[in-house]
């Protein structure tokens, strides 16, 4: 396989609309989705990708009803309990960006737990959002800057791209080069917007629970054959090829 990404990011769409089309309750579909991650992480290390980032409830995910956020609160739970000891096993090092404080004390005390438990690891850097928005992570920075300027402790002219990243939640994370959205939607829904500058972008219709290893071969596959140029010049003969952006249904295929 071509060259692959060093840090890949995964909007994680489509689990209510799998489930609601078979007739089945939305939790159904966020427990397959569950399945599909843990099948996602044990081949993105294989094929080459050591940091993924996922989004799993984003801070305006609360405005969903009560029963639909009491059932993620208790699948993630379910997740730390009952896959921590995977984690483990499969040296992946784990942790949550997000605010915490709206979550509960128990489920805040699973997350600094397994990120205890899994912090020596060195395999797949394995992260995910949680109550997490990329403007409001951008805000939090920018507070922490104003209150360094008016103690003292910095400058308005110390500011600059790398003390902006160093007082973001993601500091640790290294900028994305490959995001991969499901569900057939295209935007970023206010996911990493600092780490995803220059990120390739590839949207796939296909709902999260159906995202099989093939799916994921397919889209490091495309980002193998792109030319990253950074915002510097393209060859030439160098024309966009928006069919390795979006895939098509797969009934047009």
């Amino acid at each position: 396989m071509s060259e692959q990404p060093h840090h890949l990011a995964i909007i994680m769409d489509g689990n209510r609309r799998w489930a609601r089309e078979r007739g089945l309750n939305v939790l159904r579909g966020h427990n397959l989705g569950a399945d599909t991650l843990k099948d996602i992480c044990s081949y993105a290390y294989e094929f080459g990708v050591r940091w993924m980032t996922v989004f799993a409830f984003s801070a305006q995910n609360w405005s969903r009803p009560k029963s639909e956020v009491e059932g993620l609160m208790m699948l993630m739970r379910r997740f730390l309990q009952s896959d921590a000891e995977e984690l483990l096993k499969e040296n992946v090092k784990f942790r949550v960006i997000g605010r915490r404080d709206r979550l509960g004390d128990d489920l805040v005390e699973l997350i600094e737990r397994v990120e205890t438990k899994t912090k020596s690891n060195t395999g797949l850097n394995l992260t995910i959002a949680i109550d997490y928005g990329g403007q409001q992570e951008l805000v939090a920075a920018a507070r922490l800057l104003a209150e360094e300027v008016a103690t003292g402790i910095i400058t308005p002219a110390d500011i600059n791209e790398d003390l902006v990243k160093s007082r973001m939640a993601s500091s640790m994370l290294p900028q994305v080069d490959l995001l991969i959205r499901t569900g057939g939607e295209y935007r970023i829904s206010n996911f990493m917007l600092w780490d995803l500058s220059y990120a390739e972008l590839h949207f796939t219709p296909v709902y999260w629970p159906d995202f099989s290893v093939a799916d994921l071969a397919r889209a490091l596959e495309e980002f193998g054959r792109r030319e990253r140029r950074f915002g510097g010049d393209a060859p030439d003969d160098m024309t966009p090829d928006i069919g390795s952006i979006i895939e098509p249904p797969k009934n047009l295929q």
